[in-house]
C-alpha cells in the first residue's frame, strides 16, 4: 500500500512539471489550447498572481460557473496556489439556484462564461446584481450577496462591471514572485481548497468542504486502480464542476502525469472523435453517456485502438452496457467506482486486475487507507457479509463538513468519524461491495423489501429496452407499488402488458411493475444522477395517487 501524499494541489502540479516538463498535460480538440506540464504550471502561477492583484486572498471563496473550458482547469490550480477555495457551480443552474449558491457559499468572486444551453449566465448575474453594469470591476456592492465583489468574464465580449479573464494575466505582472511565494508558503494540505455543492436530489444543496489532502490522495488511489502512467491519455467528457470531473478525472490524471483531453460538454460524436484522433487510452462516463455512444448511428465509423480503461460511475451500471463497452469499445480494463461527494468522492473501486465478472457485478473493494462497514440503518450495528445495510466509510477522504451547516454535518458524520452515506449495500467474504440502492429508494410493498436495481437489471435484458428506472409509488393497499419508467430503443414498440408479463415470467410476483411509463428521458442532475424523487412526483400527479401519498405521509 503506497503512502498518502502530503502535498497541496499547487505543489503537486509543480512536482509533475519538474519531472515531466515537456510532456503533454492537456489538449482540447475543439479550440487551440494545448499545454505541457511546465506550461500549465507557469500559466497557473501567472493567473494566481492576477487573483492576488484583484484582492483574492487565502481562504476567500471563488465560484466558477462554466462548462469544461480551459479556464476552468487553469482556475482550479491558480486558486489552489494561493489557498483560495474554488466553489464549483452546476452548469445547469438558473437564477434561483445560483443566487442560493453564491449567498450560501459567501463567494467573493464569480468567474463565468456567457452561458450554456438555455441559460444566459451574463443576463442572470445582471438580474441578480442590478448595479453591476454601473460598478467599477471589483467594486460590486449588493446587499443580497454581501460577499460578492468581483465578476470575471471568460469570453470575447466586454461586459460592464466585469473583469475580462485576459486582464488577470496583465494584472498578475504587477505582483512580484516574493509576494506570491509569501502566500504560497503558508499553505498546508489539510486546508479546505474546494467546495462542491451536492446535487441536491433531496432538499437544498449543501456545500461539501474538501481539502488538498482529500482530493489529491483520492485522485492518486483512483488512478492507481486504472494503472495510470505518464503514457496514458484520458478523455474527459464528464463535468469538471462535479467530483467525477474534478477528482476521478483531473486529480487522477495529475497525480500520474496522465495527459488530459477534456470535452467542453458531453456530445457523443465529439467524444468518439477525440478518443480516436488523440488515441486516448481511457475515457470516463456515466452509463447514459456510454449508452448514447453505443447506440449512435455513426458508432461503427470510429476506431479506438488504444482505449483500455476508464471509469463508469454516477449511477448503477447495467451489466449489458458494461459488456458492450468491453466488447465493442475495447475497454477491457474499465473500472467501476462508488462513492459520494462527501467522501472526496471514491470509497471503493474495481481494478484492472479484477475479472470482468467482478467488475460487472460489484463496485470493487475499499480503496487503500479507507475503512468501510455495512450497518443496520436502524441500530447502527455492523452486519455480517452478504446482509444488506447502510454503507459507511471512514478515512482521509471524508469531508471536513458541510459549509455553515453543523447539524447536517453531525447527521452525516457520526462521533467516531464514520460517514453515513444513505446507500444500501452488501459486502461479500472477499471484501467486494455491491450497491443495492438508496435507503430512500428501497420499495416496501406489503412488508416486502424490493430493491429497484434488481428489477432494472432484469429489464435491461429486454432487447427493446434502451434504458430503465424503477421507483416506488404510493399505494393505499400495499403502502407502495412498483413502477417502471422505460426508454425504448429507436423504432421499437412495447406495451405495458408485455413489460409486466416479461417481469412476471422471470421474477417474483410482487416485483412485477404495477405501472409502466414509456418516456424519452429521465429527470437528471447535471452530473448524470437520476432524480427518482422527481419521477415519483410526476407519477403521483399523472396516476392520480395524491390520496395514497397523503396516507403515506400522515
Amino acid at each position: 500500500m503506497s503512502e498518502l501524499l502530503n502535498v497541496t494541489v499547487g505543489g503537486l502540479l509543480e512536482g509533475v512539471a519538474k519531472k515531466y516538463p515537456d510532456r503533454l498535460a492537456v489538449k482540447y480538440t475543439d479550440r487551440p489550447f494545448e499545454r505541457t506540464w511546465k506550461e500549465l504550471d507557469e500559466e497557473t502561477t501567472r493567473l494566481a498572481k492576477g487573483l492576488l492583484k484583484i484582492g483574492i486572498q487565502k481562504g476567500d471563496h471563488v465560484a466558477i460557473w462554466a462548462t469544461n473550458y480551459p479556464e476552468w482547469l487553469l482556475l482550479l490550480f491558480a486558486t489552489a496556489k494561493i489557498g483560495a477555495v474554488l466553489v464549483t457551480v452546476n452548469t445547469n443552474y438558473k437564477i434561483f439556484e445560483v443566487e442560493y449558491l453564491l449567498r450560501q457559499s459567501d463567494s467573493k468572486c464569480l468567474v463565468m462564461i456567457e452561458g450554456f444551453k438555455d441559460a444566459n449566465y451574463a443576463s442572470i448575474i445582471n438580474e441578480l446584481c442590478p448595479t453591476l453594469k454601473d460598478s467599477k470591476p471589483g467594486e460590486l456592492s449588493n446587499p443580497m450577496l454581501p460577499f460578492l465583489k468581483h465578476v470575471v468574464y471568460v469570453g470575447e465580449h466586454e461586459h460592464p462591471g466585469m473583469y475580462n479573464w485576459k486582464e488577470l494575466y496583465t494584472m498578475g505582472e504587477q505582483v512580484t514572485d516574493e509576494a506570491y511565494q509569501k502566500v504560497n508558503s503558508t499553505l498546508t494540505p489539510d486546508e479546505v481548497i474546494n467546495m462542491q455543492y451536492t446535487s441536491g436530489t433531496t432538499g437544498f444543496p449543501k456545500g461539501v468542504m474538501l481539502t488538498h489532502f482529500n482530493i489529491v490522495n483520492n485522485g492518486k488511489c483512483i488512478g492507481d486502480c486504472m494503472k495510470f502512467t505518464e503514457q496514458d491519455k484520458l478523455c474527459i467528457p464528464v463535468p469538471f464542476f462535479h467530483c467525477f470531473g474534478l477528482v476521478l478525472a483531473i486529480m487522477a490524471s495529475v497525480t500520474h502525469a496522465t495527459a488530459m483531453v477534456p470535452i467542453d460538454y458531453y456530445q457523443p460524436v465529439k467524444v468518439m472523435e477525440a478518443i480516436q484522433n488523440e488515441e486516448c487510452t481511457a475515457v470516463h462516463g456515466v452509463p447514459t453517456m456510454f449508452i448514447a455512444m453505443l447506440e449512435h448511428p455513426d458508432f461503427k465509423k470510429y476506431r479506438f485502438p488504444k482505449l483500455r480503461t476508464g471509469i463508469m460511475a454516477g449511477s448503477p451500471c447495467p451489466i449489458k452496457v458494461m459488456q458492450q463497452v468491453v466488447d465493442l469499445m475495447g475497454m477491457t480494463e474499465i473500472t467501476i467506482a462508488y462513492g459520494q461527494t462527501e467522501a472526496s468522492p471514491v470509497c471503493t473501486q474495481t481494478t484492472t486486475d479484477d475479472s470482468i465478472e467482478i467488475r460487472v457485478a460489484t463496485v470493487g473493494r475499499v480503496l487503500p487507507h479507507v475503512q468501510a462497514k455495512i450497518v443496520d440503518p436502524e441500530t447502527g450495528i455492523e452486519l455480517p457479509p452478504n446482509t444488506p445495510g447502510e454503507f459507511c466509510a471512514k478515512g482521509y477522504n471524508v469531508m471536513k463538513g458541510y459549509y455553515k451547516m453543523p447539524e447536517a454535518t453531525a447527521q452525516a458524520i457520526d462521533k467516531d468519524g464514520w460517514l453515513h452515506t444513505g446507500d444500501l449495500a452488501t459486502v461479500d467474504e472477499n471484501g467486494y461491495y455491491k450497491i443495492t440502492g438508496r435507503i430512500k429508494d428501497m420499495i416496501i410493498r406489503g412488508g416486502e423489501n424490493i430493491y429497484p436495481k434488481e428489477i432494472e437489471e432484469f429489464l435491461y435484458t429486454h432487447p427493446k429496452v434502451k434504458d430503465v428506472q424503477v421507483i416506488g409509488v404510493p399505494s393505499k393497499e400495499y403502502g407502495e407499488e412498483v413502477m417502471a419508467w422505460i426508454i425504448l430503443k429507436e423504432g421499437e414498440t412495447l406495451t405495458e402488458q408485455e413489460v409486466k408479463d416479461f417481469v412476471k415470467s422471470h421474477m417474483a410476483r410482487h416485483k412485477t411493475p404495477k405501472f409502466v411509463k414509456f418516456t424519452d428521458s429521465f429527470p437528471m442532475t447535471a452530473s448524470g444522477k437520476i432524480q427518482k424523487f422527481k419521477m415519483r412526483e410526476t407519477a403521483i400527479e399523472e396516476l392520480n395517487l395524491k390520496e395514497a401519498a397523503s396516507i403515506e405521509t400522515a
